[in-house]
């Protein structure tokens, strides 16, 4: 049964932090670590009570052991300095059913828990009748701290017992080091006794003053009475210090954390539920609208709290189906057949509402980018002091506009409305103009969503409605938000100051208008916002226009949305510059050895030229990707670099190495380059994070195999030379461009359906109840319809709850039959 774990967290704001600067307060920036991830929030300058207000999703298969945010303050000069840390192990996170939402006070950063990595040994004891001793076998460590200046480490591994001790040798300059040694402890000396324990500790050895300490495993001499031979990699634990809140005079973090962890069944058992939600829509002709499906169940047992999850659960669900097209229309028929007010359509937080929200974004998000990014750049770079309201202009905070001296009110607010009138008018015809843009699949669904508005309110009072219907979702739920606050459609790094973020909160509010078609303007408390109106109600004409062309496509042309796929191969994932490592010629310095190439990512390729303008292209397929890891910084002596691993026709391994402007940059491209090969067969299991020079490893200092193939590799990848790091393929940062996953979607959709299933098994009784009364016939068999629907549902959930009660069995009593994790 496969597990998937997904971290959600949100850095809300600090307070109290202590001054660092000596002549102005710290400016604090934010660095989560959790290995293999790191991010690092934007720089809230002079300000010890700082928000940041950032949020971030990550994917992790594999599990975690602890989160950590350091609170930094940054420095133009030298090292940054660190204020104190929060650390939060997965069962403290874990215990918190609805997420933790707290102020925690930040600790002191003590070296010695700060430890990283683990080891791999082979113990065995030998008992003969005259003699009984410890025979440890230190084979190697992986992914140590750095302790150095250089970025490394010079560990060597101690093992205790009692009083006895013995090291292996000290290897210089690597985080991965390869030892092979044996060591051995005569047990008679030391008393032998099944009660004591066996410490096995990692040092970082220093030529002046004391060595530092990298970490260490206990492991119970009992464990090895039991098993004599005990082999494996073993997690690295810190000394155990508790840890220091220093009173909260290191100031406290507001954070919001939640784990999502799910065991995964195999997918055939998840089938009869595809099964179910797939009836639902692929024959709406042989049911009425307020027949019973799965999905009126389901919309009835889930919260307002969760439908934007289940919203977005089931968009992924119905594009891997291909059927995401009659899905919606399914729901927006439902929708606008109960609704008699128009006023009042989509008003609401219904599963239709949610839905079409999330499938814009899951869809459009690369249109949406190639709309407005242009635009939001340009803003962000001019950061023009704008503002219409007479309550909040601020003379001081705008520039000089007439050499007379200061600017008037009147001045700042007609140089106000010209640059948003300005603005707003570049932003239309962007969105005008963009109708070939638009993805196929949307144009469809507001095709139809227009029909079924224009079938229930065909009055001519009610002729803007269809309209409305469209752009409450185009302009109002998806473009306004974007503008808003463009951080979290991913449009920028990062949140917008104070005076941009003003000034796209009023470029926002005047889309919206536009949305409205102006039906709305002049009857709000806002009515500064007069001088807009004339620009707003000239746009109305265009955007019908534009609406009329947007959805004037035809139904059949729509091809099934490929599975495992929200968008075209040929679509542009991720673009910009990167600095590529020229692998050939002379090279006197490897930091110099790097150039400056634009890259693009779609499903398909990675290609690069010298310009964005450049004709001539290279490329590798996304297809012969085994692997996408970090760069260790001795490598090539830069920062924020990456790897990606190649496999040609041939079979051998390839590597090009690429450098990013940052840590969060990094991360993006991480995440968006293993998304795109997350189904490559044959990922490599291991790497190296250094690179080769002079015939061996920065990283693990091993030799190199030269002309090694994949299938070379696989048959030895125990070899220490062969990757001394594990890959991360699957650790991904969660945004709009998540791969679809069926099976975890599916156990999505059954844990909430389990929540609610004493509900189904009423709504099963209650039909049966009125079935039994005297009604008529069509009552009747509409009754029975309705409880064989909430039947078959109601077994579903009970067999998925029957199998993952017997994996969890088999899952605790292998669990038991283990002697100590590795």
């Amino acid at each position: 049964m496969a597990k998937n774990t997904s971290l959600y967290f949100r850095i809300v704001e600090g307070r109290n932090l202590p001054a660092k600067d000596v002549d102005s307060p710290s400016p604090p920036e934010n660095l989560i670590h959790h290995c293999p991830l790191r991010h690092q929030t934007a720089t809230i300058w002079k300000n010890l009570n700082p928000f940041w207000g950032e949020e971030y999703t990550l994917h992790m298969p594999m599990g975690f052991h602890t989160l950590t945010f350091y609170v930094m303050d940054e420095d133009t000069i030298g090292h940054d300095d660190v204020i104190g840390k929060i650390s939060l192990s997965k069962e403290v996170i874990a215990n918190e059913s609805k997420g933790l939402d707290n102020w925690l006070n930040l600790t002191r950063v003590d070296p010695d828990e700060e430890v990283q990595g683990e080891i791999h040994v082979a113990l065995e004891l030998h008992r003969e009748a005259q003699r009984t001793w410890l025979q440890c076998r230190v084979i190697e460590a992986r992914d140590l701290a750095p302790r150095d200046i250089t970025g490394t480490s010079d560990p060597f591994t101690r093992i205790l017992y009692n009083n006895l001790s013995a090291e292996t040798s000290i290897i210089k300059k690597t985080r991965f080091p390869h030892w092979d040694e044996t060591l051995e402890l005569c047990l008679d000396e030391a008393g032998e006794s099944e009660l004591g324990s066996v410490t096995l500790e990692v040092w970082d050895w220093d030529m002046v003053g004391k060595n530092d300490f990298l970490g260490k495993v206990e492991i119970p001499m009992s464990c090895l009475y039991r098993t004599p031979l005990l082999q494996g990699w073993f997690r690295l634990l810190p000394l155990g210090n508790s840890e220091d809140d220093a009173g909260g005079k290191l100031g406290a973090l507001r954070l919001k954390v939640r784990l999502a962890e799910e065991r995964i069944l195999p997918s055939l058992y998840y089938q009869p539920l595809i099964d179910l939600l797939v009836e639902a829509v692929i024959s709406p002709a042989e049911c009425q609208v307020d027949d019973l499906t799965p999905l009126t169940l389901l919309e009835e047992v889930t919260t307002v709290e969760s439908r934007q999850d289940i919203a977005m659960t089931l968009v992924k669900i119905y594009l891997g189906q291909g059927l995401v097209v009659p899905f919606l229309d399914y729901l927006n028929t439902r929708e606008v057949h109960h609704t008699t007010d128009p006023n009042t359509l989509f008003r609401s937080n219904s599963l239709a509402s949610k839905a079409m929200e999330q499938f814009m974004k899951a869809v459009g998000m690369i249109y949406l980018h190639e709309v407005l990014k242009p635009i939001i750049n340009h803003i962000f770079e001019e950061k023009k002091y704008i503002e219409l309201d007479p309550c909040k202009i601020d003379l001081n905070r705008c520039r000089r506009i007439s050499f007379k001296g200061t600017a008037s009110e009147a001045e700042v607010r007609d140089s106000s409305v010209g640059m948003l009138q300005m603005y707003l008018t570049t932003i239309m015809e962007a969105i005008v103009n963009s109708v070939s843009q638009c993805p196929l699949a949307i144009r469809v669904v507001f095709k139809q969503l227009h029909k079924r508005v224009e079938e229930q309110f065909p009055e001519p009072e009610n002729e803007d409605v269809k309209y409305l219907a469209i752009s409450g979702f185009f302009f109002l739920r998806f473009f306004a938000p974007a503008i808003l606050t463009p951080k979290l459609f991913h449009l920028r790094d990062h949140h917008a100051d104070t005076r941009t973020s003003r000034t796209l909160l009023l470029l926002a509010k005047a889309l919206q208008s536009v949305g409205n078609l102006g039906l709305q303007l002049g009857h709000g408390k806002e009515q500064w916002m007069a001088p807009l109106h004339p620009i707003i109600l000239c746009s109305v004409a265009s955007i019908k226009d534009f609406l009329d062309k947007l959805i004037d496509v035809d139904h059949d042309a729509v091809c099934e949305v490929p599975q495992r796929a929200a968008y075209s191969p040929s679509v542009t994932i991720r673009e910009g510059f990167l600095q590529k490592h020229k692998a050939d010629g002379p090279q006197l310095l490897k930091r110099f050895a790097f150039k400056k190439r634009y890259f693009w990512l779609s499903s398909e390729t990675l290609s690069y030229a010298k310009t964005p303008e450049w004709q001539t292209r290279s490329s590798i397929t996304i297809q012969s990707v085994c692997a996408v890891e970090r760069v260790d910084e001795n490598a090539f002596q830069v920062q924020n670099a990456m790897q990606v691993v190649t496999q040609d026709p041939e079979g051998q391994l390839n590597t090009m190495y690429l450098q990013c402007k940052n840590v969060n940059e990094l991360n993006q491209w991480l995440s968006a380059i293993r998304k795109a090969s997350i189904y490559n067969e044959h990922m490599l299991p291991s790497f190296h994070p250094g690179a080769h020079h002079g015939n061996k490893w920065t990283c693990c200092l091993q030799a190199d195999r030269t002309g090694m193939s994949a299938s070379q590799y696989y048959r030895d990848q125990h070899s220490i030379s062969l990757g001394c790091s594990r890959t991360h393929s699957a650790v991904t940062l969660g945004d709009w461009s998540d791969p679809l996953d069926p099976d975890a979607e599916a156990q999505t959709i059954y844990k909430k359906l389990l929540q609610g299933k004493d509900k189904i098994r009423c709504v099963c009784l209650c039909v049966s109840v009125c079935a039994s009364n005297r009604v008529e016939v069509p009552m009747l068999e509409r009754s029975e319809r309705f409880c064989a629907v909430a039947s078959r549902l109601l077994n579903v959930v009970l067999d998925l709850e029957r199998a993952h009660t017997s994996f969890q069995r088999k899952e605790r009593e292998e669990a038991n039959s283990l002697i100590l994790p590795q």
